[in-house]
């Protein structure tokens, strides 16, 4: 019999606190954010306030393939959540990882 397969979750979604993160975290959210497409993205997640399906790929003039890659990046990260709801997934920010990320930020 296979043990089961555990689901990975980022570093940063798996510890719910207000501690700064964690160097290895902190690094893989700066590099998501090294691209203008995530930062838009996530600039727009943040004004929304709430899970969006699909007006992320009407505000980036951007292929919607190209898009899901950068939700995907991100959400590998855990600055962004997504939940599958019928044939889309809608995303929100994770501020709780958010503010974790400007903690740490601020601390350099």
């Amino acid at each position: 019999m296979m043990p089961a397969r555990a689901t990975r979750e980022p570093k940063a979604v798996r510890k719910e606190t207000t501690d700064p993160l964690d160097p290895e975290t902190f690094a893989a959210i700066c590099k998501a954010l090294g691209h203008p497409a995530r930062i838009r993205i996530v600039q727009f997640l943040n004004q929304m306030d709430r899970c969006i399906c699909g007006q992320i790929v009407e505000i980036l003039p951007l292929a919607q393939s190209t898009v899901s890659q950068h939700l995907k990046c991100l959400k590998e990260t855990g600055l962004i959540k997504g939940q599958v709801e019928g044939l889309f997934t809608c995303y929100c920010l994770d501020r709780a990882v958010l503010e974790r990320f400007k903690r740490t930020a601020a601390l350099l």
